[in-house]
């Protein structure tokens, strides 16, 4: 009997999992997308100011 219910359990679970981690990915594409638009923004003098350049950009949007 046991079996049986963790086998349902998980299957639930699944479906919920691949739900959260779905969006948690498009959570992700989103944060990355702001913080590319907003560093874009700035000018290269302001990006100097906080120590960075154009092509530092792509690097610190995907947080690495």
């Amino acid at each position: 009997m046991s079996t049986i219910e963790m086998n349902r359990g998980y299957a639930v679970g699944g479906v919920g999992n691949v739900v959260a981690n779905l969006f948690a990915m498009l959570s992700a594409w989103n944060d990355t997308r702001v913080t590319r638009r907003e560093l874009n923004r700035l000018s290269d003098r302001e990006l100097d100011d906080i120590g960075l350049c154009r092509g530092d950009i792509e690097r610190i949007a995907r947080g690495f």
